[in-house]
């Protein structure tokens, strides 16, 4: 029998005890003490309709409780599937169910909202997903990945995924990850779990229309097809006439499905595909007029008319999972990622104060093809070492990736245009738009993980990686190539302490290595150059109280970063690598059901970054930028959700995003200013299988700057971030 969804008729009756185990069901969990008397409630951001819960729950929406999650085993900080008060470093688990409430509909809303101290430079030509964490900005130093598998960069873009109407929850690692998934990730991960196939019922969609023409329709739907399998589909489409004018357009598509199937109790096979396809808006930027952003050009899209941007992605996983005991659990995942891109647009403008017109230049069509095949393996045992408990898990990831690009270098065509009432134009094609060069890349890599339980109270744990890459590139203009090979180790140590058993005092030191640039896409004038290295020291508490209540989590750190490309003193054009960058830090978090009718969940991320030895060659002349802060890095940044369940079947909530001021180059005079974002929610629970919500983004119509370009040391235009904007949807599940 289909089960029935579980609503919220009074947020502040439901009995403590059911609602913390209802909880920790949907989270695969069993119930903890509790202090006596504890009082806990559940709200909309709990259980709701809207969501799918963990098979055999009951329970829909429920895929993680609220809060910070901290006794929920996750694999994104550790391959031996600890939860974060287990893990001696600093994890956000976001649960997928959260994100869609708080009317966060990309994974970088969803990302940069929650998580702590991570923020966004995202634009077209990184794919809308690049971000900043600890000192360390774009997609070669925070790594993402789909179900624990690396995406490969090409060429500084990550397109996908984008949507999250599919995930089941992000897990969000602060720091060095190189031991867990090679390099890359000395900034982080940002790991995306996909909803699974159930073995219960489940179906919902959404329905939602907003300002400048938002319109989104999405659809989940599980269940068992027989005692054996299960399947799932996801599908989602988002379009606009966007809030830029001309050509300030989106839409997108994603479509998900995966089919389950329990072979025996002890082994079982799932299969999946996702499909992702975006024409993203085609906006690059907006000019600054004297160091700042006119009202009157605020809405104006400088690209030409013709733009066009194109991404496509086919992602296909085969998973297995075989426990021939209790103490022995073997994994492997073998996966084909395919990816095509498309951009044509004019990508840099600048104010002229001589002639009063925008200057446009870059006029650059890139296309991209990429494939990446691989398969992940581990094998997990439990059992003694020395008389001691013990967990070990082992294994290897093997990628083969092909990389194609295609431009019209070296981006050449100006034109300048009106300020206002402007003809866009159309492409100029200089050089013509050719094959430019193809690589193909080889990754081999072996890993372990070990923790050691010393008692009720302490435990070790430690990781080491091996990789290997290979990279073969082919100049398809010049007729030349070369071969180059990289070997790095990077590893892992740290213990936990618990004074309590809620409570956790840990230490940790890891090593990371990035690469120069996009390691498939790596150039003739790089290739000598060896792996950027870092190094971190962490430590930190995490803990639980009133009952359950509340969570909390405090880190502080330091990374020093090595090699980087700095320019020979008195050799202009001449690079090497000596260069240093570091940054420390403090980090907090808590999530608070302050009374059965309030919640507070808040983050804190302080940070002092700079460049310790970093020289650029300016005019001929040897510049050092020690003692600056790197580019795109806010040095203080903060989040805070607040919810009240005022009345039965209502519950409103109100996000603040704070981000502190960056810099677009190098010797910190192109300034973007600091900024604080206001979000609204309202959701009303209108029958016990459907919702209604309101959302009201940038409340107070902030004008701010993801992103930015400089010449000269002086900023030439901000892509701004979106203005204020209303929506309104519906879900139902039936």
């Amino acid at each position: 029998m289909p089960s029935r969804p579980l609503t919220i008729r009074s947020p502040g009756r439901v009995p403590a005890r059911l609602a913390r185990r209802l909880l920790l069901a949907a989270a695969g969990l069993a119930a903890g003490p509790e202090a006596a008397g504890a009082q806990e409630s559940v709200t909309l951001d709990t259980l709701s309709v809207a969501g799918a819960g963990t098979p055999g729950a009951g329970v829909l929406g429920a895929d993680l409780p609220a809060g910070l999650a901290l006794r929920a085993p996750n694999r994104g900080a550790s391959r031996l599937g600890l939860t974060p008060l287990e893990t001696p470093a600093s994890i956000d688990v976001i649960a997928g169910e959260t994100a869609r409430l708080r009317g966060q509909n990309t994974l970088v809303e969803a990302v940069t909202q929650n998580a702590t101290g991570i923020t966004t430079i995202a634009s077209p030509g990184n794919g809308n997903g690049a971000f900043t964490a600890r000192g360390f900005a774009g997609p070669n130093s925070i790594q993402q990945l789909i179900d624990g598998t690396r995406l490969f960069v090409g060429a500084g873009t990550v397109n996908f995924p984008f949507d999250t109407w599919n995930i089941e929850r992000i897990e969000v690692l602060r720091g060095p990850a190189s031991v867990l998934y090679g390099d890359g990730a000395i900034g982080g991960v940002v790991n995306v779990v996909t909803k699974k196939p159930l073995f219960v019922p489940l179906n919902e969609a959404r329905v939602g229309l907003g300002t400048d023409g938002v319109a989104r329709l999405a659809v989940d739907s599980g269940g068992p097809i027989g005692e054996s399998m299960a399947y799932r589909l996801n599908v989602s489409g988002n379009r606009a006439d966007g809030w830029i004018t001309p050509d300030g357009d989106f839409r997108n598509l994603a479509v998900s499905g995966a089919l389950a199937w329990r072979v025996t109790p002890d082994l079982d096979l799932t299969v999946s595909h996702d499909y992702g396809f975006q024409e993203p808006t085609r906006y690059w930027g907006t000019p600054l007029v004297e160091g700042r952003i006119l009202e009157r050009l605020r809405f104006n899209n400088y690209n030409i008319r013709d733009s066009k941007i194109l991404w496509q992605d086919n992602w296909t996983q085969a998973r297995a999972e075989w426990r021939p005991s209790a103490d022995i659990t073997i994994r492997n995942t073998a996966y084909r990622l395919q990816s095509r891109r498309h951009w044509r647009d004019v990508e840099q403008y600048a104010f002229n104060r001589g002639t009063g017109l925008i200057d446009r230049s870059d006029y650059i069509e890139i296309y991209h093809q990429q494939e990446q095949i691989g398969n992940r393996f581990d094998a997990a045992f439990r059992g003694e070492l020395f008389g001691f408990r013990n967990e070990f898990l082992a294994g290897f990831d093997v990628n083969a990736i092909r990389f194609r690009h295609t431009n019209n270098s070296p981006y050449g065509g100006e034109s300048s245009v009106a300020p206002t009432n402007y003809d866009p134009g159309l492409f100029i094609n200089l050089a013509g738009t050719r094959p430019a060069y193809s690589t193909r890349t080889s990754q081999a890599s072996v890993f372990a993980e070990d923790r050691l339980i010393l008692s009720d109270r302490l435990s070790l744990l430690a990781g080491v990686r091996y990789d290997a890459p290979s990279l073969h590139r082919d100049d398809l203009r010049a007729g030349t190539s070369f071969d180059r090979d990289f070997r790095s180790v990077s590893y892992r140590f740290g213990a936990v302490y618990n004074p309590t058993p809620e409570t956790a005092l840990y230490a940790q030191y890891a090593t990371a290595t990035d690469p120069v640039g996009s390691l498939i896409s790596l150039s003739q004038s790089l290739a000598n150059f060896q792996l950027s290295t870092g190094q971190q020291v962490e430590v930190g508490a995490k803990g639980l109280f009133w009952g359950g209540l509340g969570e909390w989590t405090l880190a502080g750190y330091r990374i020093v970063k090595d090699n980087l490309i700095s320019t020979v003193p008195g050799q202009p054009g001449v690079s090497t690598q000596v260069g240093q960058q570091s940054s420390q830090g403090f980090e907090a978090a808590l999530s608070l059901q302050i009374t059965p009718l309030w919640r507070l969940d808040a983050n804190l991320a302080l940070l002092h970054a700079q460049y310790d030895d970093f020289n650029q060659a300016v005019n001929g002349a040897v510049v050092s930028y020690a003692g600056r802060q790197p580019i795109d890095v806010p040095e203080r940044v903060a989040n805070l959700w607040l919810n009240y369940a005022f009345a039965p079947r209502w519950e409103a909530r109100v996000g603040v995003q704070y981000v502190g001021d960056t810099f677009s180059n190098f010797g910190n005079t192109a300034r973007r200013p600091d900024y604080a974002l206001v979000n609204l929610g309202l959701d009303h629970q209108v029958t016990p299988a459907s919702r209604l919500s309101l959302r009201v983004y940038n409340l107070f119509d902030k004008v701010y700057a993801v992103s930015g370009n400089a010449v000269d040391g002086i900023g030439t235009n901000w892509l701004l971030g979106r203005p204020r904007s209303f929506e309104v949807a519906y879900a139902v599940s039936f």
